[in-house]
């Protein structure tokens, strides 16, 4: 198992290259009119100064707890704290650089070619951040234990989920008050005072509100996908690594000497395999887009938990890992997969 964890940080990088692809594939599509472009601008300028003002205040915040944690826990778990934030920063605004872009021209997209070709451009904008966050988890923690993916130094890993969380925590919340303060705002000043309809771009609040809506709900959303990524990957490195003897006897249908090793590199091969059913999915969106929206992103969603789950099976089987395993991550796949239907049935038209 732990020859299959080195290929963590280079398929990490992998998919780093393919969200800069789908990145590519947005802006290379020109934006015909100028008032769109101008909205779409002043949407992308907006949130990049709220991401620099918000992102130098927490730079401080970084840098001060780098340091008390080298203090008192050592160097190498500081700066683990120190990447993972870097990451958690990166992450959140990959995906707010794409969403800004591909926003106007999903719009273009669907005046031009109708609903198929908006669906693909606006899925191309969402999954530049999903394989943002999914990409820098990998090659962050995966390097991370390559060096110290012992039992003995397993928790100076803990610190980058430490950093991951400090950004996803200001960065969710900043940028959520940040939108409901323009989106008050604009409602009370512009549909109210000044009688300008809702949406209406003369409001220079809507473009407040929607720039709120990128660093919010975009890239606040990044650093807390990513936060949740990441600690759920190295809360499980850190439950094999501290786990009772029998209890490790229990999890494997033969005795084997790196058991222990095994459970510890298991959660970031899954990852891995997680990232590369994802890319699969992300681009049978292709042959999807002709059909509903909705049918055509719940077959996306089947598709790759399908080929992760029969990657797992094969994965656990092969080692020795006991089959209880698996019907962990079945029951925590299709748990997700539930709450998608259910927010999806709720909120659907009928």
């Amino acid at each position: 198992m732990e020859g299959l964890a080195v290929w963590a940080p280079p398929l990490g990088a992998v998919g780093l290259i393919i969200a800069y692809g789908a990145y590519r594939s947005i802006i290379k599509v020109g934006v015909k009119d100028a008032n769109m472009q101008s909205v779409s601008d002043s949407i992308y300028e907006g949130a990049k100064a709220f991401l620099k003002r918000e992102y130098t205040v927490l730079a401080v915040f970084v840098v001060v707890v780098a340091l008390l944690l080298a203090w008192q826990l050592g160097v190498v778990t500081a700066v683990a704290f120190f990447a993972g934030a870097v990451c958690s920063v990166i992450a959140g605004f990959l995906g707010m650089k794409a969403a800004t872009r591909a926003n106007v021209r999903t719009t273009q997209a669907a005046a031009e070619g109708g609903q198929a070709a908006a669906l693909l451009m606006a899925f191309n904008g969402g999954s530049v951040m999903g394989l943002s966050v999914a990409s820098l988890g990998l090659l962050g923690v995966g390097l991370l234990f390559l060096a110290y993916g012992d039992p003995d130094n397993a928790q100076n890993i803990s610190g980058f989920a430490m950093g991951a969380s400090s950004i996803a925590l200001f960065s969710r919340v900043g940028g959520g008050i940040y939108t409901k303060a323009a989106d008050v705002g604009s409602d009370l000043v512009g549909k109210v005072e000044a009688g300008i309809p809702e949406d209406d771009p003369r409001n220079p609040g809507v473009i407040a509100d929607n720039v709120g809506d990128n660093v919010g709900d975009v890239a606040g959303m990044g650093a807390d996908l990513f936060e949740s990524y990441v600690g759920s990957v190295i809360a499980s490195i850190a439950i094999a690594a501290t786990i009772a003897p029998e209890t490790l006897a229990a999890l494997f249908s033969a005795q084997t000497p790196a058991a222990r090793s095994t459970l510890m590199a298991l959660p970031l091969v899954l990852a891995v395999l997680g990232l590369i059913a994802s890319v699969i999915g992300i681009y049978s969106m292709r042959v999807f887009k002709n059909i509903n929206p909705q049918s055509a992103l719940r077959g996306s969603t089947f598709l790759t938990t399908v080929l992760f789950l029969a990657g797992a099976l094969v994965l656990i089987l092969a080692h020795g890992v006991t089959i209880g395993v698996f019907w962990a991550v079945l029951a925590g796949s299709l748990g997700g997969i539930l709450i998608g239907l259910i927010t999806e049935y709720y909120t659907s038209a009928k």
